[in-house]
């Protein structure tokens, strides 16, 4: 029975986890689980799973967590060491990190040196850190399995096959809700409507990331860095389907594919399970109701935030931490209501242009970068409000 902790387990990723979880009994055991404010969900989670480690945000919600359950044999925590605590669960075998944004850098840092196989769907943490992690990964004979669909597809794809015959990465993009859009149609997005992305069912942070494709940006940065290939070799499509959910491209010409439907059960039981594949109780992929797979090039005018990130990738150093936290800022800014929608590329090449970059050498210093680039994007996100 392999044994899991959850970061991030209220949010997106971590609900369809434990629904993995759910629908294989006796093969899985939920040995702690790291939440943020989502108490209700929570204590549901608590109760169904029975996990020995618990942690919230804050000392306020683990009180409240602490008397619903007081005397179960669950152990509740809070705050960043909580979140670490579960990340080094002594009775987990794998780590799924999918806790959102700059926060799961430190927990996935801690999670590799207790030698913990990860189940990889936070890709801001290798994108602020890929270098040290995947390094770290190695050092203590840690395997990183990434969760996200395109990673998943790529992985699966390079499977029996050598990285030196290995031509180029495509990664595939939905294009997000907004694939059709006139700049003008653009300024008057709101907020609600950036959050319904037509096929996948996400967090809100990932949702607005997909609408201005910075999302697809991220994951170039992550796919340098887990599969160790230079930027100059990584493509993106828009696959409006999301059936293709990404491929390989070798030497020879061929190209290798991963098709299935857009669900993310299916990589995250991959992830848990691999090299095995075990079967799963959803919906088969019928090629002939799909009937067609179309594939363009993006809009780099329209949708700026994808090449930022190339470009972030590209100069390198501390480049993509700033990306990262400009982004964040700038997203929780517009849902907050604070900025438009188009206001989130200008915020990230404002504080591109105003932080200089600089060569990164430790985790400590990706965190001074990331608090410097924080203060810098506030400093736009006011004065743009």
């Amino acid at each position: 029975m392999k044994k899991i902790a959850v970061l991030g387990s209220t949010g997106s990723i971590g609900t369809m986890t434990l629904d993995v979880v759910r629908r294989n009994p006796g093969k899985f055991r939920v040995a702690a689980l790291a939440a943020g404010r989502n108490i209700d969900l929570l204590n549901q989670q608590v109760r169904e799973f029975r996990p020995g480690l618990v942690s919230v945000m804050s000392d306020q919600l683990r009180r409240q967590l602490l008397g619903s359950f007081s005397g179960r044999g669950t152990e509740f925590l809070s705050g960043d060491e909580g979140l670490l605590r579960v990340a080094t669960a002594e009775e987990a075998d794998v780590v799924v990190a999918a806790v959102t944004g700059s926060a799961g850098l430190l927990p996935v840092k801690a999670a590799i040196e207790a030698h913990k196989e990860i189940a990889l769907a936070n890709k801001e943490a290798m994108v602020m850190g890929g270098q040290f992690l995947t390094g770290l990964a190695r050092d203590n004979n840690v395997r990183i399995i990434p969760i996200d669909s395109e990673h998943s597809a790529i992985f699966q794809c390079l499977a029996g096959n050598r990285y030196a015959d290995v031509s180029s990465l495509i990664l595939t993009a939905s294009g997000g809700p907004f694939i059709d859009f006139s700049p003008e149609e653009m300024k008057h997005i709101t907020v609600e409507r950036a959050l319904a992305h037509p096929v996948w069912n996400m967090g809100a942070k990932v949702s607005i990331d997909s609408a201005t494709m910075m999302n697809k940006g991220l994951e170039v940065i992550e796919a340098r860095w887990l599969f160790d290939i230079s930027p100059a070799r990584i493509e993106v499509v828009v696959h409006r389907q999301s059936i293709v959910h990404s491929l390989v491209r070798y030497h020879d010409g061929s190209i290798l594919g991963q098709l299935g439907r857009p669900d993310m059960r299916i990589p995250i039981l991959y992830a848990l399970t691999y090299p095995e594949r075990w079967p799963l109780d959803l919906p088969q992929l019928d090629l002939c109701e799909v009937g067609h797979l179309t594939f363009e090039q993006p809009d780099y005018v329209r949708f700026p935030c994808l090449k930022y990130a190339f470009e972030a990738l590209k100069s390198g150093g501390s480049a993509p931490i700033i990306l990262n936290r400009a982004d964040e800022v700038a997203v929780t800014a517009f849902l907050d209501k604070r900025v438009t929608f188009t206001d989130i590329p200008i915020i990230i090449q404002q504080t591109l242009d105003q932080e200089a970059t600089g060569s990164v050498s430790s985790f400590s210093d990706i965190m001074e970068f990331d608090a410097r680039a924080k203060q810098t994007a506030e400093h736009f996100v006011a004065m743009t409000g």
